[in-house]
C-alpha cells in the first residue's frame, strides 16, 4: 500500500500541509428586504508561540484577520496560563506549590489543576500505572542521571520509588482538593498536560467563533473541524527512523499524539536508555518504541502515547482496543530491524482516511 505522506510527527517537530482549498460563495437569504449578500469566504491563518518548553503552533481559518488575531491571542494567553499552573519547573506553579504540600493535608486546587490529575487518575488506572504523574521523583533522578550519564544507584532508586504510586495521590471533586498521602512526592504532569494544553486552547477558539482549527504542541494535536471544503486535516505518521512512507490520515473532532525515543535518548554503558520513565523501574525504556494514539481528544491522547510505550505493543494494544473512538500505531525497533503494529481501529482510519469520531 502507498501512504501519501504530507505530515511528519515527531516530539522535536510537526509539519503539516492542507489539500487545495476550493471555497465557494456562500448566499445568505437575510429577513429584511430578502436581500441577497455573499458571506466573506474563510481564510487561512497560521500562529506560534513558545510555551511549556515546545512551541505551539494554532493553524485556523476565519473570515477575516482581526477575528483571527484576537482568536489566537487569546488561546496562547489560556495556554500561557496553564503553564503557570502544571510546570514542572518553575517553583512558583501551582503544581510545585500543591507538591510542596504537607503530606496529609486537602489542598484546595484549581479547576484546570483538578481536571488534569482527575484524567490522570483515570488513565492511571487503565494502565495499571504505567502512566503515572506520581513518578516526580523518578523523573526528577532520572533526568539527573542522564546529564551525568551514569545510571542511578539501587538505594536512590527505591527512596524514589517510596513516593511513587497514583493511589497515594487523593482527590476530592466536592471540596475540589488533592491530598499527597505520603511525603516527598513531586507530582509532574509532563505525560499530559501538553495534550490538555492543546485541548483549552481549541476549545476557547471555538468561543470565538472559530471552530475548523488545529492546535499542535510538539506531538501534540487537537484538530477541530476540517478547512473549508475538506474531509479532514491531512496528518502523516513518521516511521522511527524519519522515513517518509508511513500513514497519511485524514482527521477532525479528536486528537492525535506521539510518544517515542527517536531524539531523546543517552546511552550509558552500552545500553540505549529513552527520556520515558518506566514508573516500575525508576528507568529509561530501554525497548525501542514508539507509539501514535489517535482519540477523543488531546489530553487522552497525550497520556495514552506514554503509557503504552511503557506497556509495550501487547499489552499496550489490548488498552487501546478496550476504549471507544480510540486507536494506536505502534513500531518496535531492534538493531536495523523495524515491526509495525496497528490496531484495528487504526487500520479502518487508514484504509478511510478520514475520521472524526470514526474512531471506534
Amino acid at each position: 500500500m502507498h501512504w501519501n505522506h504530507n505530515v511528519q510527527i515527531t516530539r522535536q517537530s510537526i509539519y503539516w500541509s492542507l489539500i487545495s482549498i476550493l471555497i465557494s460563495g456562500l448566499w445568505i437569504l437575510f429577513p429584511s428586504g430578502c436581500q441577497l449578500v455573499t458571506a466573506a469566504p474563510l481564510q487561512r491563518f497560521e500562529f506560534s508561540s513558545a510555551h511549556m518548553g515546545t512551541r505551539f503552533s494554532i493553524t485556523l481559518f476565519a473570515s477575516e484577520k482581526t477575528q483571527a488575531d484576537m482568536a489566537a491571542t487569546a488561546a496562547f494567553q489560556k495556554i500561557a496560563q496553564l503553564d503557570d499552573i502544571l510546570s514542572d519547573y518553575k517553583a512558583d506553579s501551582e503544581l510545585m506549590r500543591l507538591s510542596d504540600s504537607p503530606p496529609g493535608q486537602p489542598v484546595p486546587i484549581s479547576k484546570d489543576l483538578f481536571d488534569v490529575l482527575e484524567q490522570s487518575e483515570k488513565y492511571s488506572k487503565l494502565s495499571g500505572g504505567a502512566f503515572d504523574v506520581t513518578v516526580g521523583p523518578l523523573v526528577r533522578l532520572w533526568r539527573f542521571s542522564r546529564k551525568r550519564k551514569v545510571l542511578p544507584s539501587t538505594v536512590e532508586v527505591q527512596t524514589a520509588l517510596e513516593s511513587v504510586g497514583y493511589k497515594k495521590l487523593h482527590l476530592d471533586r466536592k471540596t475540589m482538593t488533592a491530598t499527597l498521602l505520603v511525603p516527598n512526592m513531586r507530582l509532574d504532569v509532563g505525560g499530559i498536560g501538553k495534550g490538555y494544553a492543546a485541548d483549552q486552547a481549541l476549545a476557547l477558539l471555538k468561543t470565538k467563533g472559530i471552530n475548523r482549527a488545529l492546535v499542535a504542541a510538539s506531538g501534540d494535536i487537537a484538530i477541530g473541524d476540517p478547512p473549508p471544503g475538506q474531509r479532514g486535516w491531512r496528518v502523516g505518521v513518521a516511521s522511527m527512523d524519519g522515513s517518509t512512507n508511513e500513514p497519511s490520515l485524514l482527521l477532525r473532532n479528536c486528537g492525535i499524539s506521539t510518544s517515542g525515543d527517536i531524539e531523546q535518548f543517552v546511552e550509558i554503558n552500552g545500553i540505549r536508555y529513552s527520556h520515558i520513565v518506566n514508573p516500575a523501574t525508576g528507568l529509561g525504556l530501554t525497548n525501542r518504541i514508539q507509539a501514535t494514539i489517535v482519540g477523543p481528544n488531546a489530553t487522552t491522547t497525550d497520556a495514552l502515547d506514554t503509557g503504552v510505550s511503557v506497556l509495550g505493543s501487547k499489552r499496550g494494544l489490548e488498552l487501546v482496543d478496550s476504549l471507544p473512538r480510540t486507536a494506536a500505531l505502534i513500531f518496535l525497533k531492534d538493531g536495523d530491524g523495524k515491526q509495525m503494529f496497528a490496531s484495528p481501529n487504526f487500520k479502518k482510519l487508514v484504509e478511510k482516511s478520514a475520521v472524526g469520531g470514526a474512531a471506534h
